[in-house]
C-alpha cells in the first residue's frame, strides 16, 4: 500500500516538475534562441558552407523576360496626338550569374568577386524568336538630338544627315538588336568626328557574359546580419544588400540564396546598377511559396516619389530643378546622356499622368510590383523578382523638324521581369529543416502537456485511492459484538 501511494506521489511531484521546467523555458525563449543560434552559425561565406556554395552558383535557375512596347500610331504621335503601344512579349532569358573570381580577404571577414551574368535565349518560354520586329523610339537619334540641340551648326548637320538617309524619331528593330545590339547609321556618322563614339547601341549592349565590376562583401564571419552584404562595387562604398537572384536579381548584385534571420520590422537594402542607386524593401504581407511560409517584402512608392514627398530623390532632378513626377526616375547621366527615366512596369505607383499620356497602360500590382520573399528563420529567398521599365523622354525639338509637333511625353520601350523560385530539392530540405524548427521550438509546450497529462493522473489515482477507505467504513456496523 505504502510502494502504491510512492508512485501516486511521484506522479504528482513529476507533473509539477514538467510544468515548471515548461513554463519556464517558455518565458526564456531558450529553444527559439538556440535554433536561431545554429542558424547564424551556418550564414556565413566559407569553404564548405552550404550558403556559400548557393552564392557562388545560385541552385534555382534565373529567368531575365522583356515585354516590349510596340508603337502603333507613329504618324499620329508625331503629328501631337497621345502614343499607343501594345505590350508584345514576354521573350524570355535563361541567366546564368556565378560569382568568379573569389577571394577571400581580411581573415575571412569580407570577400570580393566578380558577377559574370551570361543570357541564354529560351524559345519555348517566349512569344516568338529575336528576330520580331519591333516599332519604338530611335533612342540614338533623340539622345544626339537632345546633346546637339543648342548647337544650331550641329543640329542642322545632323538634321541634313537624318533627312538624306530616312533617319527619324521611330525606328523599327528585332528584339535581338535592340537588346544586345545594332550598328547604327548615326552614331557611325558620328564617329567620324568622334573617333571614341561607340557606333552600335542596344538597351542591354556588351551586358551579356559580362560583369560590372568588382564586389567585395561581408561574409558573416564576425556579424551574422552583414551576411552578403556589399562592402564596396569598384571601389566605392555603397549601402548595398542583395536578396535574391535578382532576388539579388537587381543588375550588379548576385542572386544570393541567403540572408540572415528575418524580422517583419526590417528595412532590406538593395543595389541596382540599372537604377544608379541603392534600393530599399519593406515587409508587406505574409505569404507560402512551394509550402513554405514567407515574409514578402517590397519597395515601398517612396522609391520613386517625387523630391517634395522623398528628399533623397532630389539628386534625380537632372539638370537641378528639373524634377520629375512621383514613380519615375531620370537616370540620363548614367546612361551616356540618353533621355532614359526609369519607373516600374506600366507606370505602377507613378503618378496617374504617366498613365494617362500613354495609351495602352495598365497598371496592375500582382504583375509589375518589384517583390522579395524570404523564410523569416533561415533566411533563404524563396522567390523574388525585380520589374523595372526603361521609358524615354520625347518631346519636339525645333532644330529638329524629325520631331515633328510631337508632345512632350515619357514613352515606354521595355520593361524587364527579372526573377527567381527555389528549386523544389531546396524546397524539400527546407520543409525538413521547418519539421525539426517546429519540434524543437514545442519542446516547451511538450513539457508543460506532459505536465497535464501526469496532473490529470495524479488527481485520478488520488481519488480512486479515497474511494474505496471510504466504503470501506461505510460497511462498518455501528456497534460490534
Amino acid at each position: 500500500m505504502q510502494l502504491k501511494s510512492c508512485w501516486i506521489y511521484t506522479i504528482g511531484v513529476s507533473s509539477i516538475l514538467l510544468l515548471i521546467s515548461g513554463i519556464v523555458l517558455v518565458l526564456s525563449n531558450v529553444f527559439p534562441l538556440l535554433t536561431q543560434s545554429l542558424v547564424e552559425k551556418e550564414v556565413v561565406l566559407k569553404n564548405g558552407t552550404e550558403a556559400f556554395e548557393a552564392w557562388k552558383d545560385p541552385p534555382a535557375p534565373i529567368y531575365m523576360q522583356f515585354y516590349f512596347f510596340n508603337l502603333t500610331n507613329p504618324l499620329e504621335v508625331l503629328d501631337g496626338e497621345r502614343p499607343a503601344v501594345l505590350e508584345i512579349g514576354p521573350y524570355t532569358y535563361r541567366e546564368y550569374r556565378p560569382m568568379e573570381q573569389v577571394d577571400f580577404q581580411d581573415n575571412g571577414t569580407k570577400v570580393a568577386a566578380v558577377n559574370t551574368k551570361t543570357y541564354v535565349f529560351q524559345r519555348n518560354m517566349s512569344r516568338g524568336p529575336e528576330s520580331e520586329l519591333i516599332r519604338t523610339v530611335n533612342i540614338p537619334a533623340m539622345t544626339v538630338m537632345e546633346q546637339f540641340k543648342d548647337q544650331p551648326l550641329m543640329a542642322n548637320l545632323i538634321s541634313s544627315y537624318m533627312r538624306s538617309t530616312d533617319e527619324g524619331l521611330f525606328s523599327t528593330h528585332t528584339v535581338g538588336e535592340l537588346l544586345w545590339g545594332y550598328e547604327d547609321a548615326l552614331l557611325k556618322a558620328l564617329k567620324t568626328l568622334k573617333p571614341d563614339l561607340d557606333d552600335v547601341f542596344g538597351l542591354f549592349y556588351k551586358n551579356n557574359a559580362s560583369n560590372d565590376g568588382q564586389y567585395v562583401f561581408f561574409t558573416g564571419q564576425q556579424n551574422y546580419k552583414d551576411f552578403a552584404r556589399v562592402d564596396t562595387w569598384n571601389g566605392d562604398r555603397t549601402l548595398s544588400w542583395w536578396t535574391s537572384d535578382e532576388c539579388n536579381m537587381i543588375n550588379g548584385t548576385n542572386g544570393a540564396s541567403f540572408h540572415p534571420v528575418i524580422a517583419k520590422n526590417e528595412t532590406l537594402y538593395m543595389f541596382s546598377s540599372d537604377l544608379c542607386r541603392s534600393l530599399y524593401a519593406l515587409y508587406e504581407e505574409d505569404v507560402t511559396v512551394k509550402g513554405v511560409p514567407a515574409y514578402r517584402f517590397s519597395p515601398p512608392s517612396e522609391v520613386f516619389a517625387n523630391h517634395t514627398v522623398n528628399p533623397a530623390n532630389a539628386g534625380f532632378c537632372v539638370p537641378i530643378g528639373n524634377c520629375l513626377g512621383s514613380g519615375v526616375l531620370n537616370v540620363s547621366p548614367c546612361k551616356q546622356g540618353a533621355p532614359i527615366v526609369m519607373s516600374s512596369p506600366h507606370f505602377y505607383q507613378a503618378d496617374e499622368k504617366y498613365v494617362q499620356d500613354v495609351f495602352g497602360m495598365r497598371p496592375q500590382k500582382e504583375q509589375h510590383q518589384t517583390i522579395i520573399d524570404i523564410h523569416p528563420l533561415t533566411g533563404i529567398i524563396l522567390q523574388a523578382a525585380k520589374r523595372l521599365q526603361v521609358n524615354v523622354f520625347i518631346e519636339k525639338i525645333p532644330s529638329f523638324s524629325e520631331t515633328g509637333n510631337v508632345r512632350a511625353v515619357t514613352l515606354p520601350v521595355v520593361y524587364l521581369n527579372e526573377s527567381a523560385l527555389i528549386d523544389d530539392a531546396s524546397a524539400a530540405k527546407l520543409h525538413k529543416v521547418i519539421v525539426q524548427q517546429n519540434v524543437v521550438v514545442n519542446i516547451p509546450f511538450m513539457f508543460i502537456g506532459l505536465g497535464i497529462i501526469l496532473g490529470g493522473v495524479f488527481m485520478f489515482l488520488m481519488c480512486r485511492q479515497k474511494v474505496p477507505e471510504s466504503s470501506a467504513a461505510e460497511r462498518q456496523p455501528l456497534l460490534s459484538s
